[in-house]
């Protein structure tokens, strides 16, 4: 049975890949445990390969190593080609203002991790792992390792146990301040959705279909064209039926008379502006009335479509209109400088035969669309590590500041989802390509750290490192809670986007999860969207920041 040992505790190509998959498929499975709704998820794989390391299952260092870095620049790549598309737009409007909060929430837990610092004496890099784990930030833990490696060529594995520590009681504390917010501001949930409802701007750029009449008398004679100048919105008219009952589609030469019946395709924030020009709105059954003209969805699916504007097709030429472009689930105005992109959805009406023209033109083809684009994948990955490690010196720190191999591939991933298109880079991959890119990376670079941290970690807990827990806890909250009381009573946020904030603030899915169940409306998701991206880029940065300033 020599061979059953050396597979599990030996060393080797096979007893590594074994030990991986072993502590993965452990976590993974803990990972489904719930306790009153609440659960760890992958973090459980951490542990698991604390416990199994523990016992002395080992993997070789250098093998270790690669396979963390790895997993974990999978891991920050396919996050930052999730919130990349999203990064830059969330600093508009109100996400300005809950960008600023989250940014607060960041900075007040890097002040209360350096204050404990300087209070006990704990080594900085000590105290990184714990704030990682106090904010459930993997990737930060990921920085910091990184940053500790590179400036001192050896592992610290206390930055491992403190994320360890403090990770179990940071998702009940995150979850736990939601829910004294609602108590201590006295919330009435259904006064809070009905709020958020009525308030959300979030939606005042999708498209929203709108049949008028036209009854302003100086419309009458008007062609189309002009009236787009006049009003100077953005919006398409679909299709027209006349007095007579004839229907057409609408082009720029379209002339309208009043008592015609249009159907408009515009932004929710244009509806009022539009409707007080043109006529009056009516509940027209445009799908009843009989005529050849059918509207159909057609998907982008030809990688030379990429990056192209709807004006450079030249769809109209083939005798169709375009009303709308789906993107990642929400339906934008087909305006001429719209630039599509690969996976969007176009809604297109006219003939049978015009239509089928236009579907060879955009490809349709969903088994086109699932073939995983790998090009972008590893050349971004490329140039995110030349970007990691490309050493930026700063006034008053004694070492090169470095991306590394976190904050490289995350901000690399994020220009390429962003503008990849413009340059007709594709950058589309499926949700669940992302999502299992991610998983895999992130379920190997846990195990690794697990076994990594595991042959010393009931020693150091036994030995003073049960205190870290406390460390832990006043990271979590003191920064909830400050930034929580302005949101509501200075900034005053609806209690479901102050919900999402935390969570996103926090990077936390278990907490976001809790918020959308209480909610039951996707407030919570959008205050969590808004503010990941920027959240997830300081968490990153300023974990590198504080090793480096240890030096």
């Amino acid at each position: 049975m020599n061979w059953f040992s050396d597979l599990f505790f030996g060393e080797g190509v096979a007893h590594s890949i074994l030990m991986l998959a072993v502590v993965i498929a452990t976590g993974i499975a803990l990972g489904k445990i719930k306790i009153k709704g609440i659960s760890l998820g992958v973090t459980w794989i951490l542990f698991a390969g604390i416990a199994f390391a523990h016992f002395g299952m080992r993997i070789d260092t250098g093998v270790l190593h690669i396979l963390q870095e790895f997993g974990l620049i999978l891991f920050v790549f396919s996050i930052g080609m999730q919130v990349g598309p999203g990064f830059f737009s969330s600093f508009k409007k109100g996400g300005l203002t809950l960008n600023m909060l989250a940014a607060g929430i960041v900075l007040l837990g890097v002040a209360v991790t350096c204050i404990i610092h300087l209070v006990t004496g704990l080594s900085i890099s000590t105290m990184v792992g714990i704030m990682s784990g106090a904010v459930t930030n993997t990737p930060g833990l990921g920085a910091a390792q990184q940053a500790y490696m590179d400036m001192t060529g050896t592992d610290n594995p206390d930055i491992a146990t403190g994320y360890a520590v403090a990770y179990p009681l940071a998702v009940v504390g995150i979850i736990g301040t939601i829910l004294a917010f609602r108590y201590i501001f006295r919330i009435n949930l259904a006064r809070e959705e009905e709020n958020a409802l009525a308030f959300d701007s979030s939606k005042e750029s999708v498209a929203r279909q709108l049949s008028l009449r036209v009854t302003n008398p100086s419309l009458d004679g008007m062609k189309v064209s002009q009236i787009h100048d006049l009003i100077q919105r953005n919006f398409v008219i679909s299709r027209i039926r006349y007095a007579d009952g004839t229907v057409e589609m609408v082009n720029a030469e379209t002339v309208l008379h009043t008592g015609d019946y249009i159907l408009v395709i515009t932004s929710q924030a244009a509806v009022p502006a539009i409707t007080v020009f043109i006529g009056e709105e009516t509940d027209m059954k445009w799908k009843q009335l009989n005529t050849q003209l059918i509207s159909r969805k057609i998907l982008v699916t030809k990688p030379e479509i990429n990056g192209k504007s709807l004006s450079q097709l030249r769809l109209r030429s083939f005798g169709v209109s375009i009303t709308r472009v789906s993107r990642s689930g929400i339906d934008l105005v087909a305006s001429p400088v719209l630039q599509l992109q690969l996976g969007d959805r176009i809604t297109v009406v006219g003939t049978q035969q015009a239509i089928t023209e236009v579907e060879k033109k955009l490809g349709n083809s969903l088994k086109r669309l699932n073939h995983p684009n790998l090009f972008p994948i590893f050349a971004g990955i490329m140039l995110g590590v030349i970007l990691g490690s490309i050493p930026f010196a700063f006034p008053g720190i004694p070492q090169p500041v470095k991306l590394g191999l976190a904050g490289g591939p995350l901000i690399i991933a994020i220009l390429l989802s962003r503008f990849g298109p413009k340059y007709k880079l594709v950058t589309y991959t499926t949700e669940s390509a992302n999502l299992m890119l991610r998983e895999i990376g992130i379920a190997i670079f846990l195990a690794c750290v697990g076994l990594n941290a595991g042959e010393n970690f009931v020693e150091t807990i036994v030995n003073g490192g049960y205190k870290w827990i406390g460390y832990g806890i006043l990271i979590t909250l003191i920064p909830i809670l400050i930034i929580g009381i302005i949101g509501r009573k200075i900034c005053k946020l609806n209690y479901f986007t102050l919900s999402g904030l935390i969570a996103g603030s926090m990077t936390d899915p278990p907490a976001l999860a809790y918020s959308n169940d209480m909610a039951g409306n996707d407030t919570p998701a959008v205050g969590y969207a808004t503010v990941y991206p920027l959240t997830m880029f300081l968490r990153v940065l300023s974990a590198q920041i504080l090793i480096l300033l240890s030096a």
